[in-house]
């Protein structure tokens, strides 16, 4: 029952073709369905109608996939007092939540697409408060006095933060809610949001090596041009002053193009490298 990561993932792109970029959505999902497994056995093996512990063997229909050791681990594990206390904790907010959720088996995700699509809106996402809001509207479209609150406040707060707080560590509904924002999600936007990918800055797009090599040929053209204006100068200053005035002054006013070029043309060097 105790898999690695890697092997997880192995086994997943032996059967899907599914992009690297996924690989930490995967894993998450996995995650999921194995607890999801795991309070299968309880229930069907460790527990009587009645929800009692009860001496249960090792399944033999998932021998394969349990070995004896883990099976022994589990139940261990299971009859654990503390995983009760935490058990049974998790279980009483479950059954009576704040602010209950109320779109059934539809997700954060696909209840964002459905409102986005029905706004005829080209935005990609709605803010977490908006959507969290939506979540709890009940079928005759009444919001609980709570829930407008809450949603007031986060309207409010929106207001007063600085987008560099407002995008920080906390999001505005987890603010509002005084609650903490667990490790690896974003509250009010489902499964698989993570902040690195809800608040991720845009990327600074590099120049490609064409673009590099065409800017520095237009350089070189521009020093070039510059180059037969210093030379037309020298010619007309040659002209109406004496040789040697007329070399000195060419001398003093000529700008060191050719240094120029070679230190414009290092910087693009390294910027190809880079």
């Amino acid at each position: 029952m105790k898999v690695g990561k890697e092997k997880i993932w192995s086994e997943i792109q032996r059967s899907f073709h599914i992009d690297e970029s996924r690989q930490k959505y995967c894993i998450q999902l996995a995650g999921k369905r194995l607890r999801g497994f795991r309070s299968f056995l309880s229930n069907k093996f460790l527990k009587d109608e009645e929800g009692k512990f009860v001496e249960a063997k090792r399944p033999m229909k998932y021998a394969e996939i349990i070995s004896a050791e883990e099976w022994d681990n589990f139940v261990a594990k299971r009859r654990n007092e503390k995983f009760h206390e935490v058990s049974d904790k998790n279980r009483k907010r479950a059954s009576k939540p704040a602010y209950p959720y109320k779109k059934g088996r539809t997700g954060y995700a696909r209840l964002q697409q459905r409102i986005l699509a029905e706004e005829k809106s080209d935005a990609t996402s709605l803010p977490e408060h908006v959507l969290w809001k939506a979540a709890r509207v009940g079928k005759d479209g009444a919001v609980v006095e709570a829930v407008q609150n809450v949603y007031d406040e986060c309207e409010t707060l929106s207001q007063t933060l600085p987008s560099t707080e407002v995008q920080g560590c906390r999001s505005l509904l987890s603010r509002v809610l005084n609650v903490p924002e667990y490790f690896g999600r974003v509250r009010g936007k489902g499964f698989g949001v993570t902040p690195s990918s809800f608040y991720k800055k845009p990327k600074t797009k590099n120049p490609t090596n064409k673009e590099v090599m065409e800017t520095l040929a237009e350089l070189r053209a521009q020093v070039l041009e510059l180059q037969k204006e210093n030379a037309r100068y020298r010619e007309e200053r040659r002209g109406s002053e004496a040789k040697d005035t007329s070399d000195r002054a060419s001398i003093n006013c000529q700008p060191k193009f050719p240094e120029a070029l070679h230190l414009v043309s290092c910087i693009y060097r390294h910027q190809l490298i880079a």
